[in-house]
């Protein structure tokens, strides 16, 4: 390999430092794509259908705003006092499995939504559900 720099190739490498016209820097734009926000909401406390009253709010004006995710902590569903009415399982939460399927059997809300998934651990794990929304058109 050469090790010398030609007088043209430091000429070529000053005119391009100097130049505004630069190289396209795919990682800014993708930067800029993935600057939408993240939101996050806490339902503990919340009867089932406040909580769903609530949830197409927040999926609504998350859209709105073109928020990216929405990070939904419903809880486990472990110190709900499910073992006063007989007709809910006292093993499963109210919130954690009715919230995600009012949601799927909303077809307005899905129109907004690419998809949901359990959280990650950090943010709550299995009591709590990423929703992804589509972009604003």
């Amino acid at each position: 390999m050469n090790s010398k720099i030609s007088d043209k190739d430091k000429k070529d490498w000053e005119n391009f430092l100097s130049s505004k016209d630069h190289i396209f820097d795919k990682d800014k734009k993708n930067d800029k794509e993935n600057t939408r926000e993240i939101f996050s909401f806490d339902l503990h406390g919340y009867s089932l259908a406040e909580a769903n009253n609530k949830v197409e709010d927040i999926i609504n004006k998350c859209y709105q705003k073109n928020v990216y995710k929405i990070i939904l902590v419903t809880g486990k569903g472990l110190h709900s006092k499910n073992e006063k009415n007989p007709y809910v399982s006292k093993e499963l939460g109210i919130l954690k499995h009715s919230v995600p399927n009012y949601i799927r059997n909303n077809k307005e809300l899905m129109k907004l939504i690419l998809r949901i998934e359990d959280a990650s651990i950090e943010d709550g794990g299995s009591g709590a559900h990423y929703i992804y929304l589509k972009k604003k058109l």
